[in-house]
């Protein structure tokens, strides 16, 4: 920094000032002192600055898989959102969900200097003794129903399902099957819950509930089930990804979609309009997810204070070619 306050001919703090991007200092002395930065090659300390200042501008994200495409789209908006903001990410995926890799993931991020964590989870984690963040942390988590303890921040999961199943029922179906996520997984069991409270509510038969992990192969598996059943006129699958798996095993078995059986997925990813036929589905606002996410953990870290409660993005129903009234008997 002296070197370039020679260079320019000005003082160390004008040189601190314009590195700093304070404002208070005059275009040409600015020009002036940049040039004189570039002709050095001099690069701001920002380990010293973080220091000096207290805040690193970077946020920690802790995940436990990359595999799913709502935690990608997920990543992909916090990172986007962080750096509008000029804060930078670093990930540290976890393996197994224990306490152990929890607070080593802490520690891990801790040793890199972090002011906020942002926890993308889909298991029963947080809902048990066994895991318990870090007392004073300033952290947002992502598809937990622990916002009595944290900041939450997820999509308005029983509200999609609810009107994807209210969908099908409008049309004049007599009831919905579904293909489930995974157990352990929040939004799965949300979506489960509501597809339950709708067929209720409107006194509709229950049929047997089928899983999948997400994957197209385990849609394709259980709409293998869903083909074989010629009762079967409608069914909600949990996300596109297994619903492209079942619009296969019917296509294979001579089920046409909607002609025969209606399907409807969740997520609305960019491919699901290009399904044959054009998936109906339950857009899922990952952009306006991520937002929040970061808008919430900066929050906490300019009050120095960790929030509870949880916040819901809306969700709404995409109609597209793969849902239609079912057909005359």
């Amino acid at each position: 920094m002296a070197d370039v306050a020679r260079l320019a001919g000005v003082s160390t703090q004008t040189v601190s000032r314009v590195s700093n991007g304070y404002p208070g200092v005059v275009e040409s002395t600015r020009q002036q002192v940049r040039s004189a930065m570039r002709e050095l090659g001099y690069r701001p300390n920002s380990a010293a600055r973080a220091l000096r200042r207290g805040e690193f501008r970077t946020l920690g994200v802790i995940l436990f898989t990359l595999s799913t495409t709502g935690n990608m789209r997920t990543l992909e908006a916090v990172s986007s959102s962080a750096a509008r903001e000029g804060y930078a990410t670093t990930l540290l995926p976890v393996t197994v969900p224990t306490q152990d890799e929890v607070h080593g993931a802490f520690t891990r991020l801790g040793e890199i200097a972090v002011d906020g964590v942002i926890i993308i989870m889909e298991v029963h984690l947080l809902d048990t003794a066994t895991v318990t963040l870090p007392p004073h942390a300033q952290v947002v988590v992502v598809d937990s129903n622990a916002g009595d303890r944290y900041c939450v921040v997820d999509t308005d999961q029983r509200g999609g399902a609810r009107a994807a199943v209210a969908h099908l029922l409008e049309l004049g179906h007599e009831t919905v099957w579904h293909v489930a996520g995974p157990e352990g997984s929040f939004s799965a069991e949300r979506r489960v819950d509501s597809w339950r409270s709708v067929l209720r509510d409107a006194g509709r038969e229950e049929p047997a509930l089928l899983r999948g992990d997400w994957s197209a192969e385990s849609g394709y598996r259980a709409g293998l089930r869903i083909a074989a059943d010629p009762r079967c006129t409608a069914v909600f699958v949990a996300n596109d990804q297994m619903a492209l798996g079942v619009l296969r095993a019917l296509h294979e078995h001579g089920r046409r979609v909607p002609e025969d059986v209606s399907v409807v997925g969740f997520d609305d990813i960019p491919e699901a309009a290009s399904f044959l036929p054009p998936l109906t589905t339950i857009h899922q606002d990952f952009a306006e997810l991520g937002r929040l996410c970061v808008e919430d953990v900066l929050r906490q870290i300019r009050n120095d204070a960790p929030e509870k409660g949880t916040t819901l993005v809306p969700t709404h129903l995409i109609v597209r070619h793969s849902t239609a009234p079912p057909p005359t008997r």
